[in-house]
């Protein structure tokens, strides 16, 4: 290509790139239901498209959710409607958040005799930032948009920025609402969301979800168990179940999380609390309400050591997929025992009972999740700051963000890795 081409070539796309943003910041040929609570909203349009898309976009969860939020978050939601008249159609569903976080939940918490100590821990709680979020700050996975089946994406994903430009707007009363994510996109969400950088959002690539592929012919844990190579499985077995065994523990099932709140959030917090990033804390109420809406798809094992309560997994079936999201565990008995190992392993016991095909892990401590042979899926988010300087400075100290990579391991046998391997192609 000659010297006159490229500059043809340059000066097409910088064309076609000014016409595409100034598309995005005009009006969608949409209509727009916005609301503060999920019940001012068409509650069987929202059912045909949320509950379609999952339990953690069911109109059942989210209003059970509305009322245990944590205290420093706020809900809404948008229908968002083609056509006129009679032809008027819902084409996508959007669950948003609003969290004012500060600045010391950037980091691990500090004592309170330390959070009082000094200037710059009093500054650091009372700098704080309002964020608008597509999606949910109390899962993990893309359940902030429900579109229906065959609507055009570009348009669909314009009604999704258009919405979030009208929040935004509106919550100018309350205090401006800077910063603005659409959370965990992965295929095909980023890919269809990828033309939302001519409105200068930006792509930030976080670590992997850990996702364990389980094996149709597994019926319990001990099939999984037998489909590891041998040096995995005696290094479980000895390990982790024979030494918690020795240890006098054992894990239960709860079905009445409500005469164990307390206690289940005093192990959430011991975990949560050394976090980096908290951007929300969950009320000792919360567990509870989602083990009620939950229903059948709920899974809350827990491990014991006589009367004592040292550690829990929640696992809730979303489809196919068993979201295992919040854990717990006392830090002193995990010291010694290895409690969390423990229940990852309950948490593969739990899917397979309800009947799963997957286990959607997070993405945290990827090492232990990889050792039990889940494979990393891309996660990223799309942000935009609402001050163009700021956005800049965002753009280039996000993308230059380092994050984790999953390590490498094959912890299944020859045969065993083939089938997992041909199941998890088949689910893509």
């Amino acid at each position: 290509m000659n010297i006159p081409e490229k500059l043809r070539s340059i000066t097409s796309s910088l064309t076609e790139r000014s016409s595409e943003r100034k598309r995005l910041r005009g009006p969608a040929n949409l209509y727009y239901a916005i609301a503060d609570s999920i019940g001012m909203l068409d509650a069987q349009a929202w059912k045909n498209l949320g509950d379609a898309s999952g339990f953690f976009m069911s109109h059942a969860y989210l209003k059970a959710l509305e009322h245990v939020l944590p205290t420093n978050l706020s809900p809404r939601y948008a229908m968002i409607y083609s056509g006129e008249g009679a032809d008027r159609v819902a084409v996508a569903a959007l669950y948003m958040q609003i969290a004012e976080i500060s600045l010391a939940q950037a980091r691990p918490e500090k004592n309170c005799a330390d959070a009082v100590a000094t200037p710059l821990e009093q500054f650091a709680q009372k700098a704080k930032q309002r964020v608008l979020t597509c999606g949910n700050l109390l899962t993990f996975g893309q359940h902030g948009i429900a579109f229906a089946q065959g609507v055009d994406p570009k348009l669909a994903w314009h009604g999704v920025a258009e919405v979030l430009y009208r929040v935004r707007q509106a919550e100018k009363l309350a205090g401006k609402t800077q910063f603005i994510m659409i959370k965990d996109l992965h295929a095909p969400f980023l890919e269809q969301a990828a033309h939302l950088e001519n409105l200068s959002y930006r792509y930030v690539e976080t670590e992997p979800n850990m996702l364990l592929t389980l094996d149709a012919g597994w019926k319990n844990h001990d099939d999984y168990l037998a489909s590891l190579a041998s040096k995995y499985r005696t290094k479980v077995r000895n390990a982790i179940f024979k030494t918690m065994e020795e240890a006098g523990c054992t894990v239960e099932h709860v079905s009445d999380l409500a005469a164990i709140q307390d206690q289940i959030h005093l192990l959430y917090k011991a975990v949560q609390v050394n976090a980096d990033f908290r951007p929300i804390e969950l009320q000792p109420h919360y567990f509870p309400a989602l083990q009620k809406v939950a229903g059948e798809r709920f899974r809350c094992s827990v491990v014991k050591r006589k009367d004592a309560l040292l550690g829990f997994l929640i696992s809730v079936a979303d489809g196919d997929t068993s979201i295992a999201y919040h854990i717990g565990f006392d830090r002193a008995a995990a010291a010694e025992l290895p409690i969390y190992l423990r229940l990852l392993h309950a948490g593969i016991a739990d899917a397979i009972g309800m009947g799963c095909k997957s286990i959607s892990y997070g993405r945290t401590a990827l090492e232990p999740k990889a050792s039990l042979g889940a494979k990393p899926q891309t996660f990223g988010v799309m942000v935009r700051h609402t001050q163009p300087i700021l956005n800049k400075a965002i753009k280039h100290f996000l993308l230059n963000i380092d994050h984790d990579d999953a390590p490498e391991r094959s912890p299944f046998k020859k045969a065993a890795k083939a089938g997992v391997d041909a199941a998890g192609a088949e689910s893509v």
